[in-house]
Order: structure tokens, then C-alpha cells, then sequence
């Protein structure tokens, strides 16, 4: 195997890295779901960065970008698009939304109603877009990034488990530390370093990368650890819900892709521990009292410690 995966996501994070200070395990999970064609939650108080990640990807790559600010009062018409009468042409006339693009962030997402929110699920796991009966392409390469304030509550409507169950990552960006602050202040002094980006790859290469991260080698192992991880994540007292099928192919899809930006052929134990809280802890469902996003991080924390890590070779 080629290091195309490995030039691609350090080319692809270096970039990034002249925008958003520290994060690079953010970053790289990042671009770990961009490869492995998913879709990505950004929950974290406002301030942090949530928005300029996503600009930043999107200018890194020669991609179409769009942005969704959810309102209260945001229709799905104002996602997709809708048919519009032309009186010139006499004809009804596709006005695309913003979701004919390739990366696109939507901001703020618990801010809309259930049914504006449901709007981008079709888009979201179907790759595909029905305006009047007539299925459409988003863009191809679609990638989601949402954002969302844990804290606040006032005016917003949680995301039910459906719609959260679609997002193959729950990323937190966090505050910085000292360290990290004092170089923003330097690095936002006299100039804006997103306004001078440059974009550094191509969609060819994007999709030259995940086809090369689909043929990772997974043993059979590493497979049985997966599952174990799984069915261990829907026992005990606390848990109404645990990780569905769909989380395990996700935890697959990352775990090929993270392996190939590691410039592996296979992949290791090692990185279904990495991607397990950000790729399933979102899609737990505890009880009552047992807490909420912190709930589900320690619930995963504590099942990844209560099973046995494989120790044979990983490799083909």
C-alpha cells in the first residue's frame, strides 16, 4: 500500500493548522469522517471555533461550500429547494437549496424545529434529495458539519436519537489552554488567516483516498472486539438504548480510514479505542439521572475498560 492516505491527511491537517490553533485530535478526526464518507456534530459552547473548522476544511479542499443558519422559523423548502413557476419559460423551475453542495455547514442545528431538521435526513443517509417526487443529487462528495450549544436550552429542540444516529462523529472542540490562547492573540494580530487560505487538495484526490482507505484490511480479531464493544454498550441497568448496527459499520468505516491516514494497510485495537466515544457514545441512550453527552462519554470510557483488547497480529 501507497502513503496516499497518510500525504493527504497530513497536507490536509497542516492546512488547517494555519487557521485553528492546537486540536489536532479534533482535525484529525475530522478529516478521519471526511474520508470515511460521514457525516459530523460539532457540540461545544459558542466561541470555540465550530464554524471556522468547518470553513476551514471546506477552503482546504477544492470543494462547494454552503451554510445553513437554523432558525425557529426555517422550512424545509429552505434546505432542499423548491419548484418555482417561470412565466418566461412556462414551466416550474428547480431553485436548489443549499444542500446542492459538497460540504456543507449546517450551524446551529437544534435551533430548528423537528420537521426542518428532518428535512436533511433523506439528504443526510440517502445521498439524495425529493423535491415534488423528483429524487435529485446533493453533490458528490456530501459532507455534513453541524453545530450545536450543549448549554443552552432557551429556543432550541433537541435532536432526537434518529437524526443524532446519522452523524458518524460527535466531536468536541473545547476551550483552549494558555498556550494555545496566547498563539491565537498572535496569530489574529494584524491579519486573518482563513481570508488568505489556499486550498491544497482536490476532489479526485479525496475520492483516490477513500477508495484506498475501503481496502484496509480489518482481521477477523479486531472484528469480534468491535462487536464485543457493541453488544456490551446495550447491557446494564442505566441503558435504555445501545449502539445499533449502523454504529458498528461506522466504527468499521472510521477505523479503515484512520488506519490509512496512520499509512496502515489494517487496522489495529488501537484505533477502534480512539474512534469509540467520538463515533458511539452519541448513540447511547441512558436513563434518567445518569447525565447527558459527560453521561454517555463515561459510559463508553467504562465499557472500552471492561473489555479484553486482542493481542494477536492485525495484519493481512
Amino acid at each position: 500500500m501507497d502513503n496516499n492516505g497518510k500525504a493527504f491527511g497530513d497536507r490536509l491537517s497542516s492546512n488547517i493548522a494555519k487557521v485553528i490553533v492546537g486540536k489536532e485530535r479534533t482535525i484529525r478526526l475530522l478529516v478521519t469522517a471526511l474520508i470515511a464518507d460521514g457525516h459530523v456534530l460539532l457540540e461545544d459552547v459558542p466561541g470555540t471555533g465550530k464554524t471556522k473548522l468547518a470553513k476551514t476544511l471546506a477552503k482546504s479542499v477544492s470543494a462547494e461550500f454552503a451554510r445553513i443558519q437554523f432558525t425557529p422559523d426555517l422550512l424545509p423548502s429552505d434546505i432542499t429547494g423548491l419548484n418555482i413557476y417561470d412565466r418566461q419559460k412556462n414551466e416550474f423551475v428547480l431553485r436548489k437549496g443549499p444542500v446542492f453542495t459538497n460540504i456543507l455547514l449546517a450551524d446551529e442545528i437544534n435551533r430548528a424545529t423537528p420537521r426542518t431538521q428532518a428535512g436533511l435526513l433523506e439528504c443526510m443517509e440517502e445521498r439524495q434529495v425529493t423535491i415534488d417526487g423528483e429524487s435529485y443529487v446533493p453533490g458528490k462528495p456530501f459532507f455534513v458539519i453541524a453545530t450545536q450549544n450543549p448549554v443552552e436550552t432557551t429556543g432550541t429542540f433537541p435532536l432526537p436519537e434518529a437524526q443524532m444516529d446519522r452523524f458518524m462523529m460527535r466531536l468536541s472542540m473545547g476551550l483552549p489552554d494558555r498556550a494555545e490562547e496566547l498563539a491565537i492573540l498572535d496569530k489574529y494580530m494584524d491579519r486573518e488567516p482563513l481570508a488568505e487560505l489556499e486550498s491544497v487538495l482536490t476532489l479526485a484526490e479525496l475520492e483516490h483516498v477513500r477508495a484506498e482507505a475501503a481496502g484496509v484490511f480489518v482481521h477477523p480479531c479486531v472484528r469480534e472486539y468491535m462487536v464485543d464493544i457493541v453488544e456490551a454498550t446495550r447491557k446494564g441497568e442505566e441503558t435504555l438504548l445501545g449502539v445499533s448496527p449502523r454504529g458498528n459499520l461506522a466504527l468499521l468505516r472510521c477505523a479503515k480510514a484512520y488506519a490509512c491516514l496512520e499509512g496502515r494497510n489494517y487496522v489495529t485495537p488501537d484505533d477502534i479505542k480512539a474512534l469509540a466515544v467520538p463515533v458511539l457514545a452519541h448513540r447511547i441512550v441512558l436513563g434518567y439521572g445518569f447525565g447527558g453527552t459527560e453521561g454517555t462519554v463515561k459510559h463508553m470510557e467504562n465499557v472500552l475498560a471492561s473489555i479484553p483488547v486482542p493481542t494477536e497480529e492485525f495484519r493481512r
